[in-house]
């Protein structure tokens, strides 16, 4: 297989992913879990779904996973076959199929046995992360195809210091934390906690009770990492001339975690409009993951250049 080859494999790998973690936040938006009973893998006992829209979409988000499991099998094979001494790659690879494995599990016994919202936050948090390996893949298969390093070393006297990547570290881990508060909020159906934005219910601290206590947390949560990731943009695209990747990195990061915060406000404001709700909430999730799989890349990045000063 032909380094093409695997850059278009984590291509269709990373996108498959990605059409089965909006297909779970669909599923959840638009409360069609359990539209194919208890049942699972088939639903209602069939192969081919009763044609309603709830178990459309559901049966649908569950063959956008099962071929999501088979995509991750494929890369994982394909690049310990053919790209093995690439350890970074391989470790992607294996990271994508072994949370494709844990979210189907942790979906299929959702809808087996009814799961409590902080463990459903979880399944999301799983998928999150099987998403940002995929996505860390496709990245890191397209910078080796371009530079040619399946087969060579290529070095850069160009490295980044400790507390940047100490910093680029806490901005990840502190995003991850921050999803798993959005989704807490999406499945204790805590939504309409805060009207308004950026006031909840026209105060800058409500009562913090119930909903408007976690939404109000997320609220801050979110207001925090726009800040740290802001700090981290400034400081790779100011402080890291010699690389251009991690400046490009740096920048994407700030745009998608300003466009997120943004479609948070799009989502208190859509909140009883069912139509635009849907589109507000998806865009929501689309950028917060985008976000957490260029947080995690630039992660290895920085780990990278501060540990050798290699490109790979």
């Amino acid at each position: 297989m032909t380094t093409l080859q695997l850059k278009w494999l984590s291509y269709m790998t990373c996108t498959v992913m990605f059409l089965a973690l909006l297909g779970g936040v669909v599923v959840t938006k638009t409360g069609s879990g359990l539209e194919c009973g208890n049942g699972w893998p088939l639903c209602h006992g069939k192969l081919i779904p009763a044609y309603t829209i709830g178990s459309l979409i559901e049966y649908t988000h569950r063959l956008f996973s099962g071929l999501a499991g088979l995509m991750s099998l494929a890369s994982m094979y394909a690049f310990w076959r053919y790209a093995r001494h690439r350890k970074d790659l391989l470790t992607y690879a294996l990271l994508t199929l072994v949370f494709v494995i844990v979210q189907g599990g942790m979906g299929a016994l959702a809808v087996m046995k009814s799961q409590s919202a902080a463990v459903m936050a979880l399944h999301m948090g799983f998928s999150l992360i099987a998403f940002a390996s995929s996505l860390m893949l496709a990245l890191g298969a397209r910078q080796a195809y371009l530079h040619g390093e399946y087969s060579s070393t290529a070095v850069n006297s160009a490295r980044v210091s400790k507390s940047f990547r100490n910093l680029t570290w806490v901005t990840a881990l502190y995003s991850y934390i921050v999803v798993y508060i959005g989704a807490y909020v999406s499945h204790t159906d805590s939504q309409g906690g805060c009207s308004g934005w950026p006031l909840c219910n026209g105060e800058w601290v409500p009562e913090l009770t119930g909903g408007v206590g976690i939404v109000f947390i997320h609220r801050i949560a979110a207001a925090l990492l726009f800040l740290l990731t802001a700090v981290l943009g400034h400081l790779a695209f100011w402080k890291h001339r010699e690389l251009p990747e991690l400046r490009a990195l740096g920048i994407a990061a700030v745009l998608l975690c300003l466009l997120q915060v943004l479609s948070g406000a799009a989502v208190v404001h859509t909140l009883y409009n069912e139509r635009w709700y849907i589109f507000s909430a998806l865009s929501h999730i689309v950028l917060i993951s985008g976000l957490f799989g260029v947080l995690c890349y630039m992660s290895v990045r920085v780990w990278q250049l501060s540990r050798t000063g290699k490109q790979r």
